[in-house]
């Protein structure tokens, strides 16, 4: 099923012909294997005095088909667009891009730096569409992803739910190194070491 799910995320066919029994059933929607939900949060804006770390994040859309995603897709989610300092995640339905959620918690999360303004476009989407896609052996300890739109570096950074796994965690950070088809070293930092110092030491790297 998760082939079939990729498979259906990349294919677009087109025919001149009135449409078969098989062709109608191929337009019918492309179900996913579970549903995800686009998420929001726009720094730039000034803050109200004393809000919490967390209050300009909004959830904007939830979707379950290849077709719904592609219109969110093409209408509104291309980081590379977006105002400096606002971050755009794609979590699973359900999962808070949050440390503080009980499925990240525990977890930490894979980052790569992004130098050029089309590059951040290419990796957000080849990562949206290997989620979606089905596409890590470890699925089911993948949280989400983020884009990062930043004035010096922009970042990528996919989050997993249980940080001392290592070799799950090695796991998707080849798999996601090869799909991005990055060739600098990638790293990985538990979200508790980022709670208690800035700047967390990474503790794997592929």
């Amino acid at each position: 099923m998760a082939s079939e799910s990729a498979a259906a995320v990349e294919a677009t066919t087109t025919a001149d012909a009135p449409p078969s029994a098989a062709e109608t059933v191929q337009n019918m929607p492309h179900n996913l294997e579970r549903k995800w939900s686009f998420w929001c949060d726009n720094q730039s804006k000034p803050k109200q005095e004393g809000a919490a770390w967390g209050s300009s994040l909004r959830k904007l859309f939830t979707f379950d088909t290849v077709e719904e995603f592609w219109s969110l897709y093409d209408q509104i989610f291309r980081p590379s667009k977006s105002v400096v300092n606002a971050d755009f995640h794609l979590f699973k339905a359900g999962v808070e891009p949050k440390w503080e959620d009980p499925e990240c918690a525990g977890g930490g999360k894979w980052t790569v730096a992004v130098n050029q303004k089309a590059n951040l476009d290419t990796m957000w989407l080849e990562t949206l569409m290997a989620l979606i896609g089905e596409q890590f052996d470890e699925a089911d300890e993948i949280c989400g992803v983020v884009a990062s739109v930043r004035q010096r570096q922009d970042k990528v950074s996919l989050w997993t739910k249980t940080a001392p796994n290592e070799a799950a965690q090695m796991s998707i950070g080849r798999k996601w190194k090869e799909i991005l088809d990055v060739t600098d070293k990638i790293y990985y930092s538990f979200h508790d070491d980022a709670k208690r110092e800035r700047s967390a030491k990474n503790r794997y790297n592929v």
